[in-house]
């Protein structure tokens, strides 16, 4: 086999670090990030929603409980 042969082989079998690593940098510069706003706001409503499903799942936990409680003591 020739030297060309042999990286012809190895380029199109196998993982190329160089490869991979450039088309990761090609890859972020398509990225769109957020600004510190965005962030915040978004952040915000997360912290919200759970928050709010937190409550909603412990005020529906207490009903059943004190169902559970009338009907079977």
């Amino acid at each position: 086999m020739t030297k060309n042969n042999i990286e012809e082989k190895s380029a199109s079998s196998g993982f190329n670090p160089a490869k991979f690593l450039g088309e990761t940098k090609d890859e972020f510069a398509k990225v769109v990030w957020p600004d510190r706003q965005q962030i915040i706001s978004e952040s915000a409503a997360v912290i919200l929603m759970v928050g709010l499903s937190a409550v909603s799942i412990s005020l529906i936990d207490n009903l059943f409980q004190w169902l559970s409680g009338k009907l079977f003591s």
